[in-house]
This record gives C-alpha cells, structure tokens and sequence, in this order.
C-alpha cells in the first residue's frame, strides 16, 4: 500500500482522517486558546510517516539549523523542499499528505461535524515537527542578531553598543515580516522584552513595537520551561522547581502508605521528581547562589526519608 501511494505521490483519504481533542495548557480554562489541538491519526499511517521521516531526516539533516504546526501552506512547503533537493515525488506526496485531510474534534462524548482542511501540520502526526523545522529553516538572522528557534518559540537576542539598538529592530521587524510572508502569525500576546543592563544608570529605552501592538518590557519570563531574570539570578526560577517538586513529593508520601517497596518508589522519584530538579540544569546550576542548592538539597533529602534510601542526585547539587 505504502509503495504504491510513493509511486502515485497520493495518500489514502482513509489515512488523512483524525480526531482532535482539546488538551488543557493550564489547569483553568478560560478560552479556546488555553486548549492544545493533538490529532488522533491512523496508526498504519504513523508508521508510514516514520519511514518518510528516516528518508528525509537523511537528505536534510545536514542541512538544517540545529535546532504554529496549523499554519503551513502545503504548496510553499514543498517548493521549500525542492530547494533542499527533496526529490519531487516525495514533495508531491508530502503535499497530498497535507491536503484534504478530514478531521473531527471530541471532547467527552460529545463529537463535532467532520471538517476538511487542506493547510497545517497536524499536531500529534510523525512528520509534523521535521516539517515545521523544514518549513521554518530559511527563517535566519539578517545582522548581528541572534536568532534563536525550538519549533514554534523564537527569541531574537541583540546587543545593543552606544546606545544603537537599530540592528535589533530590525531583526524583530524582518521577523515579523518573515511570518505574514509564511502565513504564520506573530502572537503578541505571548511576546516580551527583556533588557539585561547591569549600569547603575539604565537609559530608558522606547518601546518595541510589533504590528501595531506594543511589547510589554518584564523583568523575567518563562523561555522553553526555564525562567530568566534580567539580573540573570536564578532565585525565580528554583523558586518554581521547588513549588513543583513539593507537589510531587505528596504523591510520593501517598505511595509509600501503600507499602510500595524502595525500588518502585526510586523508579517514581526518578520519572516523576528528578526529573524536574534536572531541567535545564546545565543552564542555571553552575551560576546558582549556595543559598538556592541547600535548599535543593533539602528537598532531595525529603524525598530519601520518604523511600528510606539514599538517592543518588543528591551528590550532583553538592557546591
């Protein structure tokens, strides 16, 4: 079936059906938007989308930069593929994969009317995180500036000497430009402005300004889990792990009235607990103050009583 939808560069109608259902971003609703759209697709289809993904991943691994899935218009994303030298069968194909696609939500028991689109990346398909990376790799700094990308989050980082700010601007302004051209939208909601300036004299600087709409300056935001300061201290930030590891360590405590025996509760601190402490480490241990690792490691030694059995992360957060 596979090789015979590679030779026609057409996939079945009956493997482009999925089913949407909500997944909550935050624990209160307040709007559609707090609500993540993930496909349920066919499962052979899944695996014929695992070898597309091997094939193209080995014609255009070395070129791409290391490094909105519901935007992508299909026809510019294949002649983006053609000049990254994707043979045209297989851009036809990605393209037939991309089109007329059936898709449904349901939420609880109730289902929607089936719906066909022919623009996006389902979020939950194999391919669609490689193609959105494809779709957005011509998207690169024009100056100075640096442009940093992880799928759909994008941080531009300017430095800005004697007061010129004008490379950065611009930067931004290319960027937004970059998007309306790729029917992908900026979400100004979503953007902020940070200014790392440790002067006593900080000059005010004037706003940034995208498509109309003003960026708020903050003193801190949350960037691919981690949360920065502009005095680049980490207090915020483990200040946040600790509040979620605490919530675990209940969890913990609940399995351990259950009689769980030492092995199983390590497995569960290790997936569950650990695993928080370890995020982004490398970007925030090696500049966090003594205060903030005694008070890792108090928490850590909690999490021992409870099993009743050394952990071994605790020699990691030692100064």
């Amino acid at each position: 079936i596979f090789n015979r939808s590679l030779e026609l560069c057409e996939v079945p109608a009956c493997f482009k059906r999925s089913t949407i259902i909500p997944i909550p971003k935050k624990p209160k609703i307040t709007g559609l938007n707090d609500h993540r759209p993930v496909a349920l697709t066919s499962v052979v289809m899944k695996s014929f989308e695992r070898l597309v993904l091997a094939y193209l991943k080995n014609i255009t691994g070395p070129l791409l930069d290391p490094l909105q899935f519901n935007t992508i218009i299909p026809t510019l994303l294949q002649t983006k593929l053609t000049q990254l030298s994707v043979p045209s069968s297989i851009c036809q194909w990605i393209t037939s994969f991309l089109t007329d696609r059936h898709q449904l939500v349901k939420l609880g028991k109730f289902t929607s009317y089936s719906h066909t689109t022919s623009t996006g990346a389902p979020q939950g398909c194999v391919l669609s995180p490689l193609l959105f990376s494809l779709y957005t790799n011509d998207c690169t700094s024009t100056s100075s500036v640096k442009l940093l990308k992880f799928a759909d989050d994008t941080a531009v980082i300017g430095l800005i000497q004697d007061g010129d700010e004008s490379a950065y601007r611009q930067e931004v302004e290319h960027l937004a430009a970059w998007c309306s051209l790729n029917n992908l939208e900026l979400n100004t909601l979503k953007t902020v402005a940070m200014i790392v300036d440790f002067r006593r004299n900080t000059p005010a600087l004037p706003p940034l300004t995208i498509m109309n709409s003003t960026v708020p300056t903050v003193e801190s935001f949350r960037f691919l889990g981690t949360t920065i300061s502009q005095d680049l201290k980490w207090d915020t930030h483990i200040d946040s792990i600790i509040k979620k590891v605490q919530q675990r360590l209940y969890f913990l405590r609940q399995l351990r009235k259950f009689n769980l025996p030492q092995e199983l509760l390590t497995h569960f601190y290790s997936a569950v607990t650990e695993s928080v402490l370890c995020t982004s480490i490398t970007v925030w241990f090696g500049s966090a103050t003594k205060s903030d690792i005694r008070t890792l490691q108090r928490t850590v030694r909690t999490a021992e009583r409870i099993i009743g059995a050394p952990l071994p992360f605790k020699n990691c957060i030692h100064p």
